[in-house]
């Protein structure tokens, strides 16, 4: 698994050099273009899920145990969390995105039968995974409803309502957008919040604050370290972000709005990068210093974390119903909502049985790619390789709604 999770990272950014070396700088525009701000927004909420709220105050003791795990020795915990999440790997989704919004539109390789329904089943078991990282990181969060360990009817229940949450936004592009900006918001509103009780109390200040930021250069300083897998859960870790890139790409190219291709990997890069880089300083101050999240800090958190698995799977959701054309104008929206409420809920407890593993569905994507290239390499060649500008039906789309404006 490792050496097949290392083949599919060199071949990712070497397939991004490519890009930024023959269309870097086409304007990209997707079906339905959005201003940038809106853009941006609906990448980091649908690009990201739960796990970012609920997995770094439970990691940062294990990357700082370098007797168990010495291998993170070559840097500090709060660049080890913000490697695994941010900066580097979205370019995972900046190769997906161009691709859908540039190249599959003359290729078609995803209309192919069995790819369509080989893509679909990633995107409804990495939703289903969503959904199970939230009903496994409940107890940690909100112990009163439990003994802080056990996963118990109540959690179960928030799940299948967060579930039934996301099928019913789905059901319109506008709710989809709407949450994507709310969440957005949200978790700004949070970063704020916690920001605040760490660095404007009595015991602190704002040079702690940015004492605590500059730890993140052992990140920039040691970029190479990250990546390649660094152990066994790093490697969970990429193949989770494997498993997101293609159903992210293939989502968020459709509002790009008018961008150069560099413009946008410098926006995968480094605006989602931006706020998750204060968001981990301000959770790596409470841990470093023992400040204590129970209450209200915890419950603020499982409140924005549930929001984000909404918005993500929201997202998710309106992408396979639309692949398999699916949807409410066909299915009514009573079959669809019961429909996908049920496969979802089902999926989750098979990741909760283990009979499922991410790691699965990531080396499925990676698959994926090699494919696409070999397709690509064979039959498609040609017309890759005289692609100029994005499909001329976006362009010529996008300019009418320029000129409006």
């Amino acid at each position: 698994m490792t050496t097949w999770l290392s083949a599919g990272i060199l071949f990712t950014f070497a397939a991004i050099a490519l890009i930024l070396f023959r269309w870097g700088n086409i304007r990209c525009v997707g079906v339905t273009p959005v201003k940038t701000f809106t853009f941006i927004a609906i990448l980091f909420t649908s690009g990201l899920d739960v796990g970012l709220i609920m997995f770094p105050l439970t990691e940062f003791a294990g990357y700082a145990d370098l007797a168990t795990s010495p291998e993170y020795g070559f840097t500090n915990p709060l660049s080890i969390e913000f490697g695994f999440w941010a900066f580097l790997i979205w370019g995972f989704y900046f190769l997906t995105c161009f691709y859908f919004c540039v190249i599959e539109p003359r290729v078609k390789f995803f209309e192919i039968p069995l790819i369509k329904l080989i893509n679909n089943v990633v995107i409804i078991g990495t939703c289903a995974f969503t959904a199970y990282l939230l009903l496994t990181n409940l107890p940690w969060y909100v112990p009163s409803l439990g003994d802080g360990e056990s996963v118990i009817g109540s959690f179960y229940l928030i799940v299948f309502l967060v579930i039934a949450a996301a099928v019913y936004s789905s059901t319109s592009i506008r709710y989809v957008r709407i949450l994507s900006l709310a969440t957005t918001w949200l978790f700004i509103g949070l970063i704020a919040l916690m920001w605040a009780g760490a660095f404007l109390s009595e015991n602190s200040s704002i040079a702690e604050f940015a004492q605590t930021v500059s730890l993140l250069g052992g990140y920039f300083g040691n970029i190479h370290e990250f990546v390649l897998p660094l152990n066994d859960y790093h490697e969970f870790y990429l193949y989770w972000w494997f498993a997101w890139s293609i159903m992210i790409g293939q989502f968020t190219s459709r509002f790009v709005g008018g961008l150069r291709t560099y413009q946008v990997l410098v926006a995968m890069l480094v605006f989602p990068s931006i706020p998750i880089a204060i968001w981990f300083t301000v959770l790596y101050y409470y841990s470093a210093n023992g400040l204590d999240t129970a209450g209200f800090y915890n419950l603020a958190m499982a409140f924005v974390g549930i929001t984000f698995v909404i918005n993500s799977l929201d997202s998710l959701i309106r992408l396979y119903t639309d692949n398999l054309n699916l949807g409410v104008a066909r299915l009514g929206r009573v079959k669809y909502f019961l429909g996908n409420l049920a496969a979802l809920s089902l999926l989750t407890l098979l990741f909760k049985l283990d009979f499922l593993q991410i790691q699965w569905v990531g080396a499925i994507v990676i698959g994926l790619f090699f494919t696409c290239f070999g397709y690509i390499l064979f039959t498609k060649l040609k017309v890759v390789s005289e692609i100029e500008c994005a499909p001329k039906e976006n362009e010529l789309d996008f300019n009418k709604i320029e000129l409006i404006k």
